[in-house]
């Protein structure tokens, strides 16, 4: 068996009666975390026109666009749900491979989860089987330097959702996996840097495509016999290590060992933010007495140290921005990376005396990068804080009630609390649910 065999048959073959209390809980949290950002992302003035594109395109809608009250065509809501929901930067990612795959997978197993009334049960297979397919192809891959971590393994894993949903056999599955993979985008890091919203678009085009490969396997489409070394180890990647792809394959699930986001920006940003928000907890001081902040990071993306940002998107994606914002408000959610926000004098005015540098030397071999920070002012005070593995990651993980805080917070002036605490519960609930239909009704 080649690692595509491998991975079919774990595909085809998990079970719900076989998945850990702890597996289950994973896929609960991160369901609960995505259809947050989602939701919270569906107000943005050009999503909420593109759920009306899409509504309008469909045929009959039997899948739930989240946050409207409306319904479209599977692929279409896919689409619309995946785009909406990393336009705040508040989706989960895992450090270990693929991105962030939950926004790629779980709108299409929703979509597909609803239209044909499977349970609970069948959709945290769904979810998990997905998850793991997308997370383990894209740490296989050596990407290359201008590819952004959206949209590229999307497409397989949403496939391998949908083909564990219809009940595929492992080959099958294989299948699916290679014609969704020769559909996978090549998408850059420019569009974020410069704040052009196309880019929330990558993982919404994945999820379609996965789909789509579905309808493709139907109509007797044929795709290479291993797609995803060709595309990913050709053309995205300078590089694809197929054996690494089933590695450990069946131990504890990529799932499980996700990050949540705290700070509501690119996940680079991070571990600077909890190092300037710890360096600061404690601490009060005048803005003007600031004479700089410095920043030391392992490695960095280079287009996220451009010129002061001129939209959200760009703000997200620029640290010197995040880490004047976090300075001058104390806090990192969405609300601190608003227009009326980046316009502030105050925080331009902190961006101009923050000092990154690369220092190679803070990634010990064997040990989780460090990251330092350094609020030093006029009077010779210096206030520094250093952090390795941020909170909310594996190995670092926040109490439950902080993550249903984030839910909470990200979507109750949007649901109202009532169906905010009904979607929690819903969630809560989600392995006894006879149709998962029960959540995407309170989710409308």
């Amino acid at each position: 068996m080649d690692y595509l065999d491998k991975l079919s048959q774990f595909v085809a073959e998990t079970s719900f009666n076989d998945l850990s209390d702890e597996a289950v809980s994973a896929v609960r949290d991160v369901t609960l975390d995505t259809v947050g950002a989602i939701v919270a992302g569906s107000q943005e003035t050009e999503n909420a026109a593109f759920a009306e594109l899409a509504i309008q395109r469909s045929g009959p809608g039997t899948a739930t666009i989240l946050g409207h009250g409306v319904k479209a065509e599977p692929m279409l809501a896919t689409l619309v749900n995946s785009t909406a929901g990393v336009a705040l930067e508040m989706d989960e990612g895992n450090r270990f491979g693929g991105g962030h795959p939950a926004i790629h997978i779980l709108p299409g197993a929703l979509a597909v989860a609803e239209e044909m009334g499977a349970s609970g049960r069948s959709f945290i297979e769904a979810v998990l089987v997905g998850y793991e397919v997308e997370s383990r192809i894209g740490g296989a891959t050596k990407a290359r330097d201008n590819v952004h971590s959206h949209g590229h393994w999307g497409a397989v894993g949403t496939a391998a959702s949908v083909a564990k949903l219809r009940g595929y056999a492992a080959q099958d599955v294989r299948s699916m996996i290679n014609l969704a993979a020769s559909m996978s985008p090549a998408n850059t890091w420019t569009t974020a840097f410069q704040g052009a919203t196309i880019r929330n678009l990558y993982p919404g085009r994945s999820g379609l495509h996965g789909i789509l490969a579905d309808h493709l396997f139907a109509c007797g489409f044929t795709g290479l016999d291993d797609a995803p070394s060709d595309v990913y180890g050709t053309i995205i990647g300078e590089s694809f290590d197929a054996e690494a792809v089933a590695d450990g394959l069946g131990s504890e699930y990529r799932i499980q060992q996700n990050y949540f986001k705290l700070h509501a920006c690119c996940r680079y940003n991070h571990p600077a933010l909890d190092a300037v928000m710890q360096a600061t907890a404690t601490n009060s001081f005048a803005l003007e007495d600031v004479e700089t902040v410095e920043v030391s990071v392992p490695s960095m993306l280079q287009g996220m140290f451009g010129g002061y940002p001129e939209n959200m998107l760009a703000a997200k994606f620029n640290v010197p921005y995040a880490v004047a914002a976090a300075v001058v408000h104390r806090k990192t959610d969405i609300s601190v990376f608003r227009p009326q926000i980046i316009a502030e004098k105050d925080i331009r005015s902190v961006a101009e005396r923050v000092n990154v540098q690369i220092d190679p030397t803070l990634a010990t071999s064997g040990e989780i990068p460090r990251t330092t920070a350094s609020i030093k002012l006029k009077d010779g005070q210096v206030m520094s804080a250093e952090t390795t593995l941020v909170r909310g990651d594996y190995g670092n993980r926040i109490p439950q009630e902080e993550l249903v805080g984030k839910f909470s917070f990200l979507t109750g002036d949007i649901l109202g609390h009532e169906r905010a605490e009904d979607v929690i519960s819903t969630v809560s609930n989600l392995e006894n649910l006879d149709d998962v239909r029960a959540l995407t009704e309170i989710l409308g």
